[in-house]
């Protein structure tokens, strides 16, 4: 960690808290609040909660705001997971004896569509003194303190590198503790990082060096298939974040199960379906084929591939004559992650004015 960095920052945040205590106290508030709501569960009032309370809890949560519907999301991973199985993986979470490590990798295995900033969040929640909250933000703000090994995707928030990140947060509340400053636990350091930090992070963005960038692009089997996943992931998000109906490895036609597709309903008159297939790394016959069929299914307007720029390459040029040009698009797997997080921001600035009202 650069410790300059981080003392020149702790000094600015204390003298703003000094300065325009109005303005700390009315944020900090907020987070107390939330806090103690989070601190009312137990172990048993967390696996009694009925579906209207799971709402409340989950709707809470910062990690929310990109979803206008929260109730729709909330139906989701009660259908995708079953309700009880949902509840007891969260007490085990929250409340469980074994290591966070272990506790962080079971419930990811475990659980469908809750990810790293949910459950870290939740976590700080519950015992702040322990546990900080692990998104985007917290990476952002690390890489500006030169801290290294940040993760780039999803698959790499495991629960080791989350106690890593733990014990660094505690680190930077060390700091602000002798800095003087009133509060300073891990859900402090995030207000910290948030306000202090992450201008200055954003301001300078943090480049990937060549040593990086040729080890993302050797991954193993293992993690080839995990990024497989998360790039799929994403483009199911994507998909509801602009509106679409948006599923995984759905049967388009006889044959042919594909990865993503996004689905758009036009009155009674039908459907325009797109659809999406993942390549990251092997061979790309199967995409090619299953992309071939896909077309012969009338409601799809396009087929996307989704690769690296060197798949891409190999993909356009042997689909040549085996699927339709016109509709045969293609979309680098970078700029699907770098997509995902942009509508991510945009649907939590909108999101925060509560132009339109939740209801039931």
């Amino acid at each position: 960690m650069n410790t300059r960095k981080l003392k020149t920052a702790v000094s600015e945040f204390s003298n703003k808290q000094k300065n325009n205590s109005a303005y700390y106290e009315e944020n900090w508030a907020e987070r107390q609040e939330r806090k103690k709501y989070y601190q009312s569960f137990t172990r048993d009032k967390l696996l009694k909660m009925t579906e209207d309370e799971f709402y409340e809890y989950i709707s809470k949560l910062w990690s929310m705001l990109i979803w206008g519907n929260k109730k729709y999301i909330a139906d989701k991973l009660i259908d995708d997971n079953g309700f009880d199985t949902l509840k007891s993986e969260l007490a085990e979470l929250l409340y469980g004896t074994s290591p966070i490590e272990k506790r962080w990798d079971v419930f990811l295995k475990s659980i469908k569509g809750i990810g790293p900033a949910t459950i870290s969040e939740l976590l700080t929640y519950a015992n702040p003194e322990e546990y900080v909250i692990f998104n985007k933000t917290t990476i952002l703000c690390f890489s500006y303190l030169d801290i290294p090994d940040m993760p780039k995707y999803n698959y790499q928030y495991t629960g080791k590198k989350y106690s890593e990140v733990c014990e660094i947060a505690k680190g930077i509340s060390k700091e602000l503790k002798e800095a003087g400053t009133a509060d300073y636990d891990l859900l402090a350091v995030d207000y910290f990082m948030w306000d202090e930090i992450l201008p200055l992070a954003e301001k300078k963005e943090v480049k990937t060096d060549e040593t990086t960038t040729q080890k993302d692009k050797t991954v193993s089997d293992k993690d080839s298939k995990s990024l497989h996943d998360e790039i799929k992931e994403k483009l199911v998000a994507i998909g509801e974040l602009l509106g679409f109906e948006s599923r995984s490895e759905v049967k388009i036609t006889t044959g042919a199960v594909v990865d993503a597709v996004w689905e758009a309903k036009i009155g009674n008159m039908g459907k325009a379906i797109y659809v999406f297939e993942v390549q990251s790394r092997g061979s790309i016959d199967s995409l090619i084929l299953n992309l071939k069929k896909a077309q012969s299914n009338a409601a799809v307007q396009a087929v996307v591939a989704v690769a690296d720029e060197a798949q891409l390459a190999k993909i356009i040029s042997e689909s040549n004559g085996v699927i339709d040009e016109k509709s045969l698009r293609t979309w680098d797997s970078e700029d699907v992650l770098a997509v995902y997080d942009s509508l991510v921001r945009a649907h939590e600035s909108i999101n925060k004015l509560a132009l339109v009202p939740e209801s039931f």
